[in-house]
């Protein structure tokens, strides 16, 4: 679909991650956060969003960077993504990773 977004508010997204990563104590140059960005974009390309959906892909992106997720992990939640088709089964995902659910 490749909706862009204009740039003050791609920049405040990418300037957001880099103040997120800071506070896990891992900085994140200009440049990752913008490939963060770009990615968490191109995996929301089918579908028409909301910005702050992509900004929480994108941070979601940022944890599995940070936390240094096996790489299964983050191809399963790129592949559920790409398979979401609107924003709210995208919103729902992303709850449900953050969920411990009680046995």
């Amino acid at each position: 679909m490749d909706r862009s977004f204009p740039l003050d508010l791609q920049r405040s997204i990418q300037q957001s991650l880099q103040e997120i990563a800071s506070q896990m104590g891992q900085p994140l140059h200009e440049g990752a956060a913008e490939r963060l960005y770009q990615d968490a974009s191109a995996l929301l390309d089918h579908l028409s969003h909301e910005p702050l959906t992509l900004a929480r892909v994108a941070g979601t992106l940022l944890v599995y960077q940070v936390e240094d997720t096996e790489p299964e992990e983050l191809e399963w939640f790129k592949s559920q993504v790409q398979q979401c088709s609107s924003d709210e089964e995208i919103e729902e995902l992303i709850e449900s990773i953050h969920r411990v659910d009680a046995l």
